[in-house]
């Protein structure tokens, strides 16, 4: 009996237990937005704030979904929505072939993931020594992200979108994150009329049916930033599509013409003498046969080999010649637009501006730019790393609060820390300290006599004094 009694205490607490009283709260939690409603700062929502603003036609008509509902409207889109996904996953697999993209795919991870001796990859900031100790933990000891996160990061900017399933014993916490195929990982949201922030995932997998997850079982990396694909990212190589493809075909024809256009032929004039024209062809055909192939004699039996042997890698021209013209071998030369890439180069050049990486990132021969034009770049680039920064830590946040809640901590406790990734740039970190010394020396040669404090620091700073 005693046994019975401990198995059934461990079922209620068991996380893949989905009458648990542990997944139920936590599928309560991330049934919304986590906001600590004990700041100031934070207002919360009533019903009559929602119910205020209503949308209206053009008559004036209150509109509702319900009068103009098709029951294939629904069919039709996630049929249209799951092809052309599938279709772009299919396109990032045969775009990282080229080394240009997958070289700028291994810069953005780089870029995200950069650390060194003196800063460790991820910085934790938190007041609470334990929290921060648990925290430092699950990101190095059982995430190790400091092999992992790369990969994932890389995964995240091909495809927009990366899926880590969440491993949660209900007494340590999460012991281990298993990667999902992206190609399999469906987002469901709207599925609770209640509850607008509902998130769920369907995995259909081999096997059938699926399996759903909770918002809590898997932590989604998707790059946000265009509408079109919502409720999955965006990949950084999604401006570059059409681009690639036009460059793929444009080199296959360049590749094309040169080898068929590039070598030199020769155009065999052979004297016909008084040959009949009907028999002219079968002649010439004879005098290619003699001349392409070598008659050798085996020694042991006799029999008489003809070995093909061509005067070039494509075919010669033959041209019958009458009277009057002797029999003569010239050279045809080949192609003379075999050097011109003016158009790929433009197309190259479309291709890393849709991948947004400077070319001398990639060691382009050709990328000859100036110091001041490469900061410049450099320091456009970190931005758009930052923004990658955020999609990821967001969710590496997600894991941590999970982490925090299987062990027992609420409410404050869950949000009360802080992660950040390194400034890929020091460019901009220089530039950024160079701005704020030029205001302070400001702030400092401001006459006090004239003007407050307060005011000074408002201006120059932008700065708020603490009260």
């Amino acid at each position: 009996m005693a046994d019975n009694s401990n198995q059934n205490k461990s079922n209620e607490n068991n996380p893949r237990n989905q009458q648990s009283s542990l997944f139920k709260r936590l599928t309560r939690l991330f049934s919304g937005p986590l906001v600590d409603y004990n700041q100031p700062a934070v207002t919360r929502t009533t019903a009559r704030t929602v119910t205020k603003y209503k949308f209206t036609t053009a008559n004036g008509k209150e509109f509702k979904k319900k009068e103009y509902y098709n029951p294939f409207s629904g069919l039709q889109s996630k049929v249209l929505l799951n092809r052309d996904k599938q279709l772009r996953y299919t396109d990032f697999d045969q775009m990282e072939y080229m080394p240009e993209i997958a070289s700028a795919l291994d810069v953005y991870a780089d870029e995200i993931t950069t650390s060194s001796e003196l800063t460790s990859l991820v910085n934790i900031e938190c007041h609470n020594r334990e929290i921060k100790e648990i925290i430092n933990t699950l990101l190095y000891t059982v995430l190790n992200i400091d092999s992992n996160l790369f990969g994932w990061a890389r995964s995240m900017c091909k495809y927009g979108d990366y899926f880590l399933y969440l491993d949660v014993d209900d007494d340590i916490g999460i012991t281990n994150v298993i990667p999902l195929p992206v190609r399999e990982v469906e987002r469901l949201e709207g599925k609770d009329p209640t509850n607008p922030n509902y998130v769920q995932y369907y995995w259909s997998g081999d096997s059938q049916p699926g399996v759903t997850f909770e918002n809590w079982q898997l932590a989604h990396f998707r790059v946000l930033g265009n509408d079109k694909y919502v409720p999955y990212g965006t990949s950084v190589l999604e401006p570059s599509r059409r681009i690639w493809r036009q460059l793929t075909l444009l080199e296959d024809a360049m590749m094309a013409y040169r080898i068929v256009r590039s070598p030199e032929r020769r155009v065999f004039y052979i004297d016909v003498g008084n040959i009949p024209a009907e028999d002219v062809e079968q002649y010439i055909e004879q005098v290619k046969t003699q001349m392409k192939r070598n008659q050798i004699v085996d020694g042991d039996t006799g029999r008489v080999d003809l070995r093909y042997n061509a005067m070039s890698i494509d075919e010669d021209y033959y041209i019958p010649v009458r009277a009057g013209n002797s029999s003569r071998i010239e050279t045809l030369a080949g192609g003379s637009f075999t050097g011109d890439i003016e158009d790929v180069q433009y197309l190259r050049d479309k291709l890393f501006s849709a991948l947004k990486v400077p070319k001398a990132y990639l060691a382009q021969s050709d990328a000859m730019e100036d110091k001041t034009t490469l900061a410049q770049k450099d320091i456009r680039f970190a931005r758009t790393i930052q923004r990658l920064q955020r999609v990821v830590i967001a969710e590496v946040e997600k894991i941590c609060i999970v982490h925090l809640f299987t062990l027992g901590y609420r409410n404050a406790d869950l949000t009360n820390f802080k992660l950040t990734l390194n400034n890929p740039s020091k460019i901009a970190e220089l530039q950024e300290l160079e701005h704020l010394r030029s205001r302070f020396e400001i702030a400092g040669a401001a006459t006090e006599g004239y003007f407050s404090k307060r005011w000074i620091i408002k201006t120059s700073s932008n700065l708020m004094m603490m009260k």
